[in-house]
């Protein structure tokens, strides 16, 4: 049993070092989630926590409150009047352009591994979104501005299709446990889903901005307590009635963050450290949960697969998403090289070994060498390729 002062001597050494860290990747131009990654992974071979890591719902539970830290901040953060020009684009993105990323990742999965077409849609739907935390903080720490909106429209896309691929993968372990189920409630159950996440957010994030707007406490540093209590109840209450929570506390997070509420600056700030400390301890978490000497024999069929998301479905999805929208070349290939996997994929790995899913180590294994890779590859080319590509914006 750890000694309480030493644990606390390590929690705060780890912090300390990732956020110097931080600092050097950024000049360098790889994200700072990677190493945070690595922490973690280091950490796991050198079994400093990874002993006392064996519920694989407690995990789930930390990491899902992180998620909704993360995309609440970002939602804060969002600009009504830059998204707007954008909406159609980055919503048909985040719908369409993820399903078809799953469908296309789970045929050739299927198709080159042999794997059954379940566990190979299933691979698909968990890999199948851009990350928020990934997006924001490439975005931020490599200060990107691109021309057309496209940044706005990447950050809505990334803010936005969590909930098309979390039901995804919820509803393929679903059919993987009962495979008699209907179709025709899968497709209910998803419409339900998204309608009722897109209700709850829009009231609890109208309520909760009158209420920040109007209230006045005593204690300056309640106002933050307030907001994380909106945060949190976006998303909770929004499951217990069967919607989507992650799309209710974006929701939520964009109507507060674009209404005017006391202290607002300072709370926006507030957030943007929690979010980078939950992502810390998520990126941290989710690597000591695995080991290198287990990803290692998941190396090869994970580039493969890196290479078939990078390459072909990934371009495939944002052609077919953005056809409608009269958006040229060069900038189509720039939103596809952006689609950059994180946290997320990983939280969503988590879905199958809590569910007891055969196969579900290493579909767990494979996403998370896939998520390294899509972090390594495109997070620290993003800026080159928007360069290369001709769609940064003129400073």
């Amino acid at each position: 049993m750890f000694d309480v002062h030493l644990v606390l001597l390590f929690i705060g050494f780890l912090l300390l070092v990732c956020v110097l860290l931080s600092k050097f990747t950024a000049k360098i131009g790889v994200p700072a989630l990677l190493i945070f990654l690595i922490v973690g992974l280091i950490l796991d071979t050198n079994q400093v926590i990874s002993s006392s890591i064996t519920n694989y719902n407690m995990i789930q539970s930390i990491s899902i409150f992180a998620l909704i830290i993360i995309m609440f901040s970002g939602g804060l953060d969002t600009e009504l009047a830059n998204i707007k020009r954008v909406t159609w684009e980055g919503i048909s993105l985040s719908t369409v352009g993820v399903f078809i990323t799953a469908i296309v990742v789970g045929i050739l999965v299927h198709l080159l591994f042999g794997l059954g077409w379940l566990d190979s849609f299933l691979i698909g739907s968990i890999i199948s979104s851009t990350d928020a935390a990934a997006v924001f903080s490439i975005f931020k720490t490599q200060k990107l501005h691109i021309k057309d909106n496209l940044d706005h429209m990447l950050e809505l896309e990334s803010a936005t299709n969590d909930p098309m691929a979390y039901i995804l993968v919820t509803s393929v372990i679903y059919l993987i446990i009962h495979p008699k189920t209907s179709m025709l409630l899968l497709i209910f159950n998803f419409f339900k889903s998204l309608a009722l996440g897109l209700i709850m957010g829009a009231i609890l994030g109208k309520g909760f901005s009158k209420l920040l707007a109007r209230i006045k406490l005593s204690v300056e540093g309640l106002y933050p307590v307030l907001l994380l209590s909106a945060a949190i109840l976006s998303f909770a209450a929004t499951e217990v009635v069967g919607g989507n929570g992650f799309l209710s506390v974006y929701i939520a997070a964009v109507i507060i963050g674009n209404c005017k509420i006391k202290y607002k600056y300072t709370q926006l700030s507030f957030f943007e450290g929690i979010a980078w400390i939950m992502q810390i301890v998520m990126f941290v978490l989710l690597g000591a949960f695995s080991s290198i000497k287990e990803l290692i024999p998941m190396l090869i069929p994970a580039i493969w697969i890196a290479m078939i998301l990078t390459f072909v479905a990934r371009p495939i999805a944002v052609l077919i998403s953005l056809a409608p929208f009269d958006i040229d070349r060069p900038s189509k290939a720039f939103v596809s090289w952006a689609g950059i996997k994180g946290a997320v994929p990983i939280v969503f790995a988590f879905y199958p070994l809590v569910h007891g899913i055969y196969n579900a180590q290493m579909i767990f294994d494979i996403v998370m060498v896939v998520t390294c890779i899509s972090v390594l590859v495109q997070g620290s080319t993003l800026k080159f390729m928007a360069g290369h590509l001709k769609v940064l914006k003129e400073e």
